[in-house]
């Protein structure tokens, strides 16, 4: 109806104007038609009322003067007849109208020293009259006084009232005719079309199976016979690949991005369209730039981002994430889509709106404000309220309906990320059982005491079990959740497959350490000229430089870094102007109270010991604050002799893998808390307990003293480790674990 309407309404218009400006043109025409025809009436009577009006006012006859008038007291469209003597004054009028022009001599008066009649339009109590009056003289011409006629004007404005109805009554039946032509018209010419669309949108989920159903020849026919063809083109070509991907893949040994893309073809078998990853966090964001008014993107600093935008360039497939940037909206389709990169698209991004109280109670208030401290050791306290859980459940179903219009009909594989999306796996498995959905959860799980303070906690666990599969970094966070779903919830707990049961369905716990794609070869003179730019533009040149790279958040141990590095000169002073700390901090969640207390904690340390150790042309830290994508990342990271990463806890750390990667040159330490997931794989980096300041400094001069050849065996041996476990070696892990889950 809607599209009918669309169609229509500028026909509608043009007819309606086209209708209304006639009417217009015709209404006047048959008013003044009406109205000269009534004066024309007037003159007759009023002269013929003249002559025996002469004779009343010449013989002063008071009786017949009345007489005279009360004639018309019955006539049709005649109100009344008024009789005047030669003074203006009235001598005789109809009973009805009485009070007629009381008080208004000047106007008789002006008749009578005329000698001319005159008309005139006026209201009278509630109704509209028209008047003429004339002069009465004797034979010789000599003024006696004045007659004049009263019609009743009422019968033209209702003759104009029923010609006004007839043009609406004509427009309605017009314009329901109009729309009712536009109906057939867009059926004979759009029903083709829709049914062409809707086989198209089976055919992108995977139903390639079903007809088209447009009968006919024409163009629309034949175009319907193209496409078949070529779908039925394509479904055998998807065949055919997935049957060469999985040859492919007995021979491969090294994960590479290829070898993970013929993992999917020949697991999933319907290529590219069936893996959507859902996530807060965009791969990719549009900011609008305020003074040039023009849009550009960057991809975030983030380890989430850092570990599947390559699984994503290497399968295809379709990223669903929330719409942050301020340019987004602009670079969008009308499904809320875009090519991603953008400057070579190789994935699909959707991108959801979030209101600014959605954003606020399900991101700052119940993710992080809520299970962000309570599943990191930092003791912050966390805080629940009812509002902001309310608006966490909404937005994890405006996620799942978003997913679930993506979904294709066979193959489906849903990818979520993290803890913002507790309840998503439950909400798609609802309306699509038969879809494979998997959570991986990149943060630590806690035990099962300190996730039961969750007043939500059976909710949270019943959603996650919704997923086939649930990942976590390592095996210590797999059995805390396996221990928390047996205390919390009714469910049985198979220790053999390490997997959940809950009413009939069951959900494998694995870890699955997480990783970046690989790491890098050797300098290229361009990285090699950004590298010294860095160095020459901090004053790092001759000196031994630590180098930190963090999100600003209370877990990631800036502050313990900065007490470390002011112990270590104060227990060290021969590294007094010659060693130099570079913080390289990106600011988050400000609006939360938490956050911005360590902000102005970590700008007040900064100063205190800069002002401590500072000299005219040296400071020992180097605080930047502000936006940094990878690519700013990485000549901080070949500039770094070490890389200090001291979280608090970590559920893995990305930038102690970034580090490595970035060291093609053997030549840095790594420096690592033991409180991060990476220091379950990365053995040969300097290890710490972040909390012991005394061991975090002797840390950093052990790290600035070992010999050459130390430092090039450990990072040879760590970069090996990445390079063998990187995140395609990740993702394969995960879908080899739902293919063989799908086949049981």
């Amino acid at each position: 109806m809607r599209r009918t309407i669309t169609f229509a309404l500028p026909l509608i218009v043009i007819v309606s104007l086209v209708i209304i400006v006639f009417g217009l043109v015709q209404v006047r025409f048959e008013e003044e038609r009406l109205m000269e025809d009534l004066k024309r009436k007037a003159e007759t009577v009023t002269e013929s009322v003249s002559l025996a009006a002469a004779n009343v006012l010449q013989h002063k006859d008071l009786a017949g003067a009345r007489r005279l008038v009360t004639r018309f007291q019955n006539k049709k469209n005649i109100q009344g007849c008024a009789l005047y003597d030669k003074e203006g004054r009235l001598v005789a009028i109809t009973e009805r109208f009485k009070g007629w022009r009381d008080g208004d001599q000047q106007y008789y008066r002006g008749v009578l020293a005329s000698g001319q009649p005159k008309d005139k339009l006026g209201k009278f109590r509630k109704s509209y009259v028209y008047s003429r009056i004339i002069p009465v003289e004797d034979s010789r011409g000599r003024p006696l006084g004045m007659a004049e006629m009263i019609y009743d004007t009422s019968y033209v404005f209702a003759r104009l009232a029923d010609f006004w109805r007839n043009i609406i009554i004509t427009l309605v039946l017009l314009n329901l005719a109009l729309l009712a032509l536009a109906a057939l018209i867009l059926r004979w010419l759009f029903l083709p079309i829709e049914k062409l669309t809707l086989w198209f949108k089976h055919f992108q989920r995977g139903e390639t199976g079903k007809p088209h159903g447009i009968k006919g020849g024409g163009e629309i026919g034949a175009l319907a016979s193209e496409v078949e063809q070529a779908a039925l083109s394509l479904q055998v070509a998807r065949k055919t690949v997935a049957e060469e991907a999985a040859a492919k893949l007995e021979k491969e040994d090294i994960w590479i991005e290829s070898r993970l893309r013929d993992l999917v073809r020949a697991r999933l078998g319907s290529g590219d369209s069936s893996i959507i990853v859902a996530s807060n966090r965009e791969p990719f964001i549009h900011m609008l730039d305020e003074t040039t008014g023009q849009v550009r993107w960057a991809q975030p600093a983030s380890g989430l981002v850092a570990a599947i935008d390559p699984i994503m360039r290497a399968c295809g497939g379709t990223w669903v994430a929330h719409g942050s940037g301020s340019g987004d909206r602009q670079t969008v389709n009308a499904k809320d889509k875009l090519g991603v990169p953008p400057d070579d698209p190789r994935y699909i991004l959707k991108r959801v709106w979030l209101a600014p109280e959605e954003a606020d109670g399900f991101y700052l208030g119940f993710s992080n404000e809520g299970l962000w401290p309570l599943c990191h050791i930092t003791y912050t306290r966390p805080i629940f309220r009812e509002a902001d859980w309310r608006m966490y459940k909404a937005v994890n179903q405006k996620f799942a309906d978003s997913i679930l219009e993506e979904l294709p009909a066979e193959n489906a594989f849903v990818f979520i990320q993290d803890y913002h999306f507790t309840l998503l796996g439950r909400m798609i498995k609802e309306k699509r059982p038969d879809a494979t959905v998997a959570l991986f959860w990149h943060i630590p799980w806690p035990n099962h005491e300190v996730f039961s303070i969750c007043p939500y906690q059976v909710e949270i666990l019943d959603g996650m079990l919704g997923c086939d599969l649930i990942g976590f970094h390592v095996q210590y966070h797999c059995n805390n959740f396996l221990e928390t779903a047996n205390r919390l919830l009714e469910c049985r707990i198979d220790t053999e497959k390490n997997s959940v049961i809950r009413s009939s369905k069951e959900t494998l716990v694995r870890p699955f350490p997480i990783s970046i794609a690989g790491v890098s070869g050797p300098l290229t003179a361009r990285e090699s000229a950004e590298t010294e730019r860095v160095r020459q533009q901090y004053g790092l040149a001759g000196k031994i430089v630590a180098v930190g790279a963090d999100r600003i958040d209370y877990t990631k141990g800036i502050a313990e870094r900065i007490l470390a590095v002011d112990r270590f000169l104060e227990k060290y002073p021969e590294y007094l102007g010659k060693f130099v700390y570079v913080q390289l901090a990106v600011p988050s969640r400000a609006k939360i109270k938490r956050y911005s207390e360590l902000l102005d904690e970590i700008d007040q340390l900064v100063e205190k010991k800069n002002a401590k150790y500072a000299t005219d042309n040296w400071r020992p830290i180097i605080y930047l604050k502000k936006y940094f994508t990878p690519d700013d990342l990485k000549p901080f990271y070949r500039a770094g002799d070490l890389c200090l990463v001291s979280s608090l806890h970590d559920g893995m750390n990305l930038v102690a893998k970034e580090y490595v990667a970035a060291r093609s040159d053997l030549a840095g330490a790594l420096i690592l808390s033991k409180f991060t997931g990476a220091a379950r794989e990365l053995n040969d980096a300097v290890q710490i307990n972040p909390y012991s300041i005394e061991e975090f400094a002797d840390a950093i001069k052990y790290a600035c003293e070992l010999p050459p050849e130390e430092k090039r065996k450990r990072m040879e041996n760590l970069r090996r480790q990445i390079e063998r476990n990187n995140v395609y070696k990740w993702a394969g892990s995960i879908i080899n674990d739902l293919a063989g889950l799908k086949k049981e």
